[in-house]
């Protein structure tokens, strides 16, 4: 067998960065305009107005023009002040991760945290808001990739609303892949962006920001502002009337442009509805094989990522390495306290299509035989192929 090189094509089913679709790639070789022509910025106001539509906002977003790290660490440094008592959600290493921005403009962090295959509990946050009345803003990641977990943010956000608390949401890989939008969990920063579910390249922040959140912001003289951390800087550059703060990603935008219009055209259900499908064939696939998923139930796995255990006795990176080698498939490691533990196997924008998840227990099944594990790779297919044949 002729192992792959590293410059030989591949499918890549990884968490993130994903494939992008072959329109966002023609979108991204548009024309660069200048930012100040009059054509660009009409044109940047249309794609704000498509990302409105999309995240079913009753104001304008914001787009910061960085991948979404910018935008979650923005949202920390913006809306949180050293007055603030901030509660951060950690149900895995990003939500644990937003803790560590928090207290950088807070010192009183207060947390929950669950065991990173499990998920937060509404009640326990609940719990947390009735002990603590000083609470003012709660932090919660919704996806949290590198478990492939899901925690109920829109529990959460009742609980957060009522308790008059500001709700910052991570919804970066769960937005466009499931039905999930600002409003619908009363956030008031919910931070994604065009490069999971909407199969566009990293680049660009999406960002939901409530009227209460804005006002809040510009109060803080400590907020960031002339810095590429700055939210409120960016607060009126949708319009074609108003001058961007610094040059935005001109070829980002045309990518986003694109893969709006594909999301928006299909249908916000049916590219969720695929991505469930997608990944409810793999993991019938993966039990079949007498595998299991990292999540301590299927009602918390997130439909655009599984995370399959890796079993005793594998070394998970080799095992990534011989998909990749063998199969020309790559997929994801796990992150911080999950390295090592789990291989996350993607179901996002493009490859959220039930043929890729046979191509991902095949490779996934093949890589675990050469481990030693000697799995039935022909009962997972079965397995994942009865799904899709159900739903068809």
């Amino acid at each position: 067998m002729r192992y792959l090189e590293h410059a030989d094509p591949v499918i890549t089913l990884t968490a993130g960065p994903v494939n992008a679709y072959a329109e966002v790639l023609r979108g991204l070789g548009r024309t660069v305009l200048y930012d100040y022509d009059p054509a660009f910025q009409l044109f940047y106001e249309g794609v704000v107005d498509k990302a409105q539509k999309a995240m079913r906002l009753s104001n304008k977003p914001v787009i910061l023009h960085g991948e979404p790290v910018l935008g979650l660490e923005a949202a920390a440094a913006s809306l949180i002040t050293p007055d603030d008592v901030v509660l951060n959600l950690a149900s895995g290493v990003y939500g644990k991760g937003f803790g560590y921005w928090a207290k950088r403009y807070s010192p009183r962090l207060l947390e929950i945290e669950v065991p990173y295959n499990e998920a937060i509990d509404p009640q326990a946050v609940e719990a947390m808001l009735k002990a603590h009345p000083e609470i003012t803003v709660v932090s919660v990641c919704h996806h949290d990739t590198p478990s492939g977990t899901i925690n109920p943010i829109d529990a959460i956000g009742a609980l957060v609303s009522a308790h008059g608390g500001y709700l910052i949401v991570d919804a970066v890989s769960s937005f466009g892949g499931m039905k999930t939008h600002p409003e619908d969990c009363k956030a008031d920063i919910y931070v994604t962006g065009p490069n999971k579910c909407l199969g566009a390249p990293p680049g660009l922040t999406m960002m939901g920001v409530s009227e209460r959140a804005w006002a809040k912001m510009k109060a803080n003289p400590l907020a960031p502002r002339a810095s590429m951390l700055s939210i409120v800087d960016w607060e009126n550059a949708w319009s074609r009337d108003k001058p961007f703060p610094f040059t935005p990603s001109v070829s980002e935008i045309n990518g986003l442009d694109v893969a709006l219009d594909l999301y928006l055209n299909e249908g916000p259900e049916a590219v969720w509805a695929r991505h469930a499908l997608t990944a409810k064939a793999m993991r019938a696939g993966v039990a079949a094989m007498g595998l299991s998923i990292w999540a301590v139930s299927d009602k918390i796995a997130s439909p655009t990522t599984t995370a399959v255990r890796t079993p005793d006795g594998v070394d998970e990176k080799a095992l990534r390495q011989a998909a990749r080698a063998r199969y020309g498939v790559v997929f994801s490691s796990g992150r911080g306290e999950t390295l090592g533990k789990l291989t996350r196997i993607g179901h996002m924008g493009p490859t959220a299509q039930p043929i890729y998840a046979i191509a991902a227990l095949t490779a996934l099944g093949g890589a675990m035989n050469a481990a030693g594990q000697k799995l039935a790779i022909g009962k997972g297919i079965d397995a994942a192929l009865a799904v899709i044949d159900a739903d068809a």
